[in-house]
């Protein structure tokens, strides 16, 4: 048995290291992260064959906190050493001070004693949907986006193929380069609670109901949904599907760059 919460914590983010995607560098990467009241959120590496839209784990397990309405994070603990730019991170995405306190340990600076991990962050929900109701909770996800650069609140929902209802937000950092889109977050909250493949996905843009995904987006969904249809709530008008390779023609697969 763990002797105390880190322990405990460690044990978790080695846990679902497999979950990782990294069918190019073969560099496993999880977290477990900790939130006041001991729930423990994961996330896990996700590679792309562009590999500028990597998204790292810690990245990863912030989005679907804060997707979640949760932003009392006051511990991470990742299966690998964090880099010297990590604390900085956090202090942008949460707005306080964070310490190295292990070549893998975060801690928020106003955490005193930390919580022993309990029960995992549970975002996603099983059951059957229609198209509208799909749309509806996309809508719904758009509510938690953390905007303040933007204003511009975008939300998704991926339909696994066992019928799980993750839920995406976009997340919005200081640095613009850190930021998540809601399509991204979705997938790889999908990923890090080692859930089966999307079947179906949905997207509202509240404030341009004929905005599309964005071009990185569009990599992405290219080879984590292919083929998978992308229902886009249109406002007033029927909604539109269409796919990620209707999308993005011609994308970069990579296959030459498999580890």
């Amino acid at each position: 048995m763990p002797d105390t919460p880190i322990d405990a914590l460690r044990a978790l983010a080695h846990s679902i290291e497999d979950r990782a995607y990294v069918p190019y560098s073969g560099r496993k990467e999880s977290v477990a992260a900790l939130l006041s009241d001991g729930t423990w959120v994961p996330g896990v590496r996700v590679e792309n064959a562009s590999f500028p839209l990597l998204i790292p784990a810690l990245l990863s397990a912030t989005c679907t906190m804060r997707c979640a309405g949760r932003a009392d994070l006051v511990a991470v603990v990742q299966s690998q050493p964090f880099d010297a730019a990590a604390p900085a991170f956090l202090t942008g995405a949460l707005d306080t001070d964070w310490t190295l306190a292990a070549p893998d340990l975060l801690v928020a600076g106003s955490a005193e004693a930390l919580p022993a991990p309990a029960q995992m962050l549970t975002p996603a929900a099983r059951l059957a949907i229609t198209e509208p109701e799909g749309l509806a909770r996309a809508a719904d996800a758009a509510t938690r986006a953390h905007i303040p650069e933007s204003n511009f609140p975008v939300g998704c929902v991926v339909e696994t193929s066992d019928g799980d209802l993750v839920p995406g937000c976009n997340v919005e950092h200081p640095d613009w380069t850190r930021g998540l889109c809601a399509e991204r977050v979705a997938l790889a909250t999908a990923r890090s609670y080692g859930l089966a493949p999307p079947r179906r996905l949905f997207l509202t843009c509240p404030k341009d109901p004929g905005a599309t995904p964005c071009g990185a987006c569009r990599q992405v969904l290219v080879e984590l949904a292919a083929g998978v249809p992308l229902v886009i709530d249109r406002g007033d008008g029927p909604p539109e599907t269409t796919t990620p390779e209707a999308l993005l023609p011609g994308a970069f697969i990579g296959d030459g760059l498999r580890a």
